[in-house]
């Protein structure tokens, strides 16, 4: 069998060692020149003429004579200083002003520091003077800014749920896999996910939220209890809201089959919004609520009584959800996005 040439070229240069530098400096002393000197080490001469300048040292004598000699000592000591301050330098000086906001955004606004960069980049702030997204994480793991991996919800979230057997559940009306097309593209407005979520497990009040998938616009609305006829009356002040526009915001919702939402499809019958549910404790076809129901957690930890929560903190949560930039948005707001929806509408 022929064997296969190597075309990989070789290295024509490399790095001296102490032993290179030792042999340079027995070489010296027996009055080669740095010509002779490179031959025998292997090297370019002028490797070796930057090697003896760098490791030459001023010393003076007996009688005050002052002479240049070379030691490797210093050559390698040398060496090793310069290959710790080689790389690419930190941007943190010049891009202070940038990371100065990205402080105040992640700790007060609680933004991640993806929305931060993303957003910064769209409106053209800081130009030539910010970093990226990448290099911003680096800097809250080592240390170098004001933010702590504590300080960002997303990446200290640990799973600690345990796989349970589940029972068979009943499916409350026509399922996900009868949904047109176009809902799943986001390609379409007016396609949105309904939820629950909860505080006290009894005796509390609960919040209805709604999340248009292609803009990621959130409604949060405090309900009674987690029942049907709360769901209804939550569902009649949305229709009151958009009043006559209802049918063309609000085309297709997709709910579980949680028992709450049992009336949810009889309710729109007399409507042209279509009611879809999902396939049985799979809450990942509804992803795009369930990730917003955990943004709402930042603001109205688990375990916390809704009926304890200020109307102004649910506000607060929910305007927090439709201003924060989103990167699949292009760094675009929900709010921004679902206005200009409703004047495509108007």
């Amino acid at each position: 069998m022929a064997q296969t040439q190597s075309t990989t070229s070789k290295r024509s240069f490399k790095h001296l060692n102490s032993f290179d530098r030792g042999r340079i400096a027995a070489l010296l002393q027996e009055g080669k020149s740095p010509a002779v000197i490179a031959k025998a080490i292997g090297c370019d001469r002028s490797t070796i003429s930057r090697e003896i300048k760098r490791g030459t040292v001023t010393q003076m004598k007996t009688g005050r004579k002052i002479v240049n000699a070379y030691f490797p000592e210093t050559g390698q000591l040398k060496y090793e200083e310069n290959r710790h301050s080689c790389g690419a330098k930190l941007k943190l000086d010049d891009a202070i002003e940038f990371i100065q906001y990205a402080e105040i955004k992640i700790l007060k606004d609680n933004w991640s520091p993806d929305a931060v960069c993303g957003s910064a980049a769209l409106h053209e702030q800081f130009e030539g003077k910010r970093v990226c997204t990448k290099t911003l994480y680096n800097y809250i793991e080592l240390g170098y800014i004001g933010v702590k991996n504590i300080d960002l919800p997303m990446k200290v979230r640990l799973n600690t749920k345990k796989r349970r057997i589940r029972v068979n559940k009943r499916v409350l009306g026509r399922s996900i896999e009868e949904r047109p097309e176009a809902v799943e593209e986001r390609a379409e407005f007016g396609h949105w996910e309904i939820d629950t979520v909860i505080g006290k497990k009894s005796q509390d009040e609960a919040l209805m939220t709604l999340t248009e998938r292609k803009t990621r616009q959130e409604i949060i609305l405090r309900i009674d209890d987690k029942d049907s006829d709360s769901i209804t009356k939550a569902l009649e002040m949305v229709r009151n809201k958009f009043d006559t526009n209802f049918a063309q915001v609000f085309k297709t919702i997709t709910s579980d089959n949680g028992s709450e939402f049992a009336e949810l499809a009889a309710s729109f019958e007399k409507e042209k919004t279509e009611v879809f549910f999902t396939h049985p404790y799979t809450s990942c076809e509804r992803g795009t609520n369930e990730r917003h129901n955990g943004l709402i957690r930042r603001f109205i930890p688990k375990g916390k009584a809704i009926r304890s929560v200020a109307e102004e903190t649910i506000r607060y949560a929910e305007d927090w959800c439709n201003r924060l930039p989103r990167k699949i948005l292009g760094y675009r707001t929900p709010e921004a996005c679902f206005l200009e929806e409703l004047a495509h509408i108007a």
